[in-house]
């Protein structure tokens, strides 16, 4: 749990860091940034599809996810509720939009997925130091550009990564392979690429609708582990 823990801190460290230099920022220059995020959310998420669509063993399995989750994001209004949440707490939409890409960089990916299972089963902190250090790069850019509520990608970063800690500790490190990690990276990485456009303003898809899509495949490998 020790590079969870330093990948928790990166992520607090600099998104501080770039809360404080975001004041300094012109508007002008802000507007910049979202456009180099929207840019660099749209390239990495294609990059994950990509890279890992050929190598799947279920083809419409991505399919079938996006469509189930989509349609239970829409059903229980996770937008709509998250948004509230934020203007209530004196936030702007567009840290909606940077929560949702903030947290899909952080936790999709074969670093923040492998990485908890080989510190759990051979103690290898290795991949998740590395992880950290590109999430602190990272959150620097996503705290100058949205600001202090990117914070709360940190703690959702601490529970997925912790999730899989536990589960590879105590219950089967087994399950994480690698057809489960590509079917995540592949869901995911459509999601990504959403909040992508979103951020280039190409059109407004509420990709935290589409969040329990990534529950899918966990969900099939669950029934297929236990069949």
């Amino acid at each position: 749990m020790v590079g969870t823990l330093a990948n928790l801190v990166a992520i607090l460290v600099g998104t501080s860091i770039g809360c404080l230099a975001k004041g300094g920022i012109k508007k002008q220059y802000e507007e910049a940034l979202f456009v180099a995020m929207g840019l660099a959310a749209l390239g990495i998420g294609l990059e994950n599809v990509v890279n890992n669509i050929s190598k799947s063993q279920y083809p419409v399995l991505f399919i079938i996810s996006l469509s189930v989750g989509t349609i239970l994001g829409t059903w229980w209004r996770i937008d709509e509720h998250f948004n509230s949440l934020i203007k209530r707490c004196g936030g702007k939409s567009p840290v909606a939009k940077g929560i949702a890409t903030g947290v899909l960089l952080y936790c999709i990916g074969a670093l923040s997925i492998v990485g908890p299972v080989m510190a759990a089963v051979k103690g290898d902190e290795t991949m998740l130091y590395t992880n950290a250090m590109l999430d602190l790069v990272t959150s620097i850019v996503f705290g100058a550009s949205f600001g202090w509520g990117m914070l709360v990608c940190a703690p959702v970063l601490f529970v997925w990564q912790g999730g899989i800690f536990l589960v590879a500790k105590f219950l089967s490190a087994s399950f994480f392979c690698d057809s489960l990690i590509t079917e995540i990276s592949i869901v995911g990485g459509f999601l990504i690429a959403t909040t992508g456009i979103s951020l280039l303003k190409i059109r407004d898809i509420k990709t935290l609708n589409l969040l329990p899509s990534l529950l899918v495949p966990i969900l099939f490998f669950l029934v297929k582990m236990w069949i």
